[in-house]
Order: structure tokens, then C-alpha cells, then sequence
């Protein structure tokens, strides 16, 4: 497989979702190459082992093959990875992400979005549909490919190539409920990392004001 020239580094599938989770914990796994399991973590890494060993995993609605553990790539993106499960269905292929929670969420859907990107290069066909397994509930989420999601998929993965080109850290995400949730948060230390930055504002400010205030003195 070649990549297109301008389209390196290659970007992993896999990376698309911790970029649209976090872009920090993206840069940590794939820059620092750091990385850390908690409960979600090795939930989700058993879920994707019974897939791929053809265990309790779901079956339902196959018109045809089933392709467990499919290598993916893009050379017009510069992508590459693996999908759970692909159906191959009369219509295409229909991409399967398995996924341990009980709720989706626009992470996995940009995932699901850039592997049907490679399969419909793959193939040459256009995908309508995937669908995200949420081992928890034990139901599918059918994934629509809209060309607003194909657009934010497309954005993040320009975003994560750029990040892998560079060394900097971004900050840590805005929203806490994530870092609460992230098995990277002892590594990542954000509270510290934001607290720093207060910090930094607080001396820039100062600064900006004293300033200010030989100005006007003089």
C-alpha cells in the first residue's frame, strides 16, 4: 500500500476517536506513547477480543460474509486500521464498531465514519450506514454517514495529522466530566496543567497592568 504523496504521516483510525474525545489524551497515546487501562479501558479491550474470537458477540441482521478484524486503509487520506466487524451486505459493506458502553458518542460515530471512508475506497461503493454495538445494552446504534458527519470526520483527521506532526501537548480538555472519565488522568494531570495556566494568566495580567500603569505616570 502507498500513501499519497502530501498525505503523511498515516493517520490510525483509532486515533480519530481519541482526538474527538480529547485531543490531549490523543496527543499522550500517539506522541508521548503513554498509556494506561482503568475499568472502561479493559471493558472495552475484552469486547473487542470476543469479536474477534467469534465470541458472544452479535450476529444479527447479516445478509452474507461477516469479515471479523479487516485491515483498512486510504491511500487518498492517509489512513489506516482495523474494523470489528464488516457485513457484507448486497447493498456494500456495512461497518460493525463494538463498543463496551450502554450510550454512543460523536467520538465513536467519527470512528465508525473513517473506517466506511477507507471501505468506500476499498470497494469502490458508497456506504449509507454502520451501526455502533453497545455491548452494555446489547443492542446496535445504526450510524447514518451524513455529509455533515463525513465533514467532521474529515476535519479530525487533518486535525490528528497535524498533531502528529508536531511534539506540543494540547491542554486538557474543557470539559472535566471527561477527565473523570479518562484512564489517562494521572498521567495527563489536568488539574495541575489548568492551574498552571491560571497562573500564567494571572502574571500576564499583572504585568499587563503595571505597564499600564508607568504609562500613564509618565
Amino acid at each position: 500500500m502507498e500513501i499519497s504523496a502530501g498525505i503523511e504521516p498515516v493517520v490510525p483510525i483509532s486515533a480519530i476517536e481519541h482526538y474527538a474525545y480529547c485531543p490531549r489524551q490523543c496527543a499522550l497515546i500517539y506522541l508521548e506513547q503513554v498509556f494506561a487501562e482503568n475499568v472502561h479501558t479493559v471493558t472495552g479491550r475484552i469486547v473487542h477480543e470476543r469479536v474477534h474470537g467469534e465470541r458472544d458477540v452479535d450476529d444479527s441482521a447479516l445478509d452474507g460474509r461477516t469479515l471479523r478484524g479487516l485491515t483498512l486503509y486510504s491511500d487518498r487520506l492517509g489512513l489506516i486500521g482495523q474494523a470489528d466487524l464488516v457485513e457484507m451486505r448486497p447493498e456494500g459493506p456495512y461497518p460493525v464498531e463494538y463498543k463496551s458502553g450502554r450510550v454512543h458518542q460523536v467520538p465513536a460515530a467519527q470512528q465508525l465514519c473513517a473506517q466506511a471512508l477507507c471501505l468506500e475506497e476499498m470497494y469502490g461503493q458508497v456506504l449509507a450506514f454502520g451501526a455502533i454495538y453497545l455491548a452494555a445494552a446489547h443492542r446496535r446504534r445504526e450510524v447514518e454517514f451524513t455529509a455533515s458527519l463525513r465533514l467532521c470526520t474529515l476535519e479530525t483527521i487533518s486535525a490528528v495529522r497535524t498533531l502528529l506532526q508536531g511534539t506540543c501537548l494540547p491542554g486538557p480538555a474543557t470539559n472535566r466530566g471527561l477527565c473523570m472519565r479518562c484512564s489517562l488522568r494521572e498521567l495527563c494531570l489536568p488539574q495541575a496543567v489548568r492551574e498552571i495556566g491560571r497562573l500564567r494568566s494571572s502574571q500576564l495580567e499583572l504585568y499587563r497592568c503595571d505597564d499600564s500603569s508607568a504609562v500613564d505616570g509618565s
